[in-house]
C-alpha cells in the first residue's frame, strides 16, 4: 500500500481525522474541488449540508476511481464549507457517515483540513471537496 495514515501520541483526540498520511508512490493524483452536483450538471440537495457533503464525496470518489485510485489512496482531503460555524459539524459529519460503506470512506477520515468560506462559486454550494492522493 502506497498511502500510511497515522495519529502519534501527543496530538490532539479524538478528532474525526488522522493527523498524519505517509506515502511512497510515486504517480500523484489530485481529484479538482468536488460539489453536489450530477454528472448532468443538476444539483443535488439544495440547503442541505449533510446532502451535499455526500454527493460530493460520491463525485470525489468517482474522480479516484477515473485515475485508478480509491479513498484508501488519499493522502489530504480539503473541505470548504460556505458560512461554516462549529454547530455545523454533526451535518457534516452526518454527510460523511451517509455515504463512508458506499465508497469506501474508512473512518477516521485521511488528513483532513476544513477551510470556512463566505461564498464558493455558485449561490446554492455549501461544500466542496479536494482530494489527493498517491499511486505506486
Amino acid at each position: 500500500m502506497t498511502v500510511r495514515h497515522l495519529s502519534p501520541e501527543g496530538l490532539p483526540r479524538p478528532v474525526p481525522y488522522h493527523h498524519v498520511a505517509v506515502g511512497t508512490g510515486t504517480r500523484h493524483v489530485h481529484v479538482a474541488g468536488q460539489i453536489a452536483r450530477r454528472a448532468d450538471g443538476n444539483p443535488v440537495a439544495p440547503g442541505d449540508l449533510a446532502g451535499q457533503v455526500a454527493q460530493a464525496l460520491r463525485n470525489t470518489s468517482t474522480g479516484l476511481a477515473g485515475a485508478g485510485a480509491s479513498f484508501a489512496d488519499v493522502l489530504r482531503l480539503t473541505f470548504y464549507v460556505t458560512r461554516w460555524s462549529p454547530e455545523r459539524t454533526d451535518d457534516l459529519m452526518a454527510g460523511v457517515a451517509a455515504v463512508a460503506d458506499e465508497i469506501g470512506l474508512v473512518l477516521p477520515l485521511p488528513p483532513s483540513s476544513l477551510i470556512g468560506v463566505e461564498h464558493l462559486f455558485e449561490p446554492d454550494v455549501l461544500v466542496e471537496i479536494e482530494a489527493t492522493a498517491l499511486l505506486d
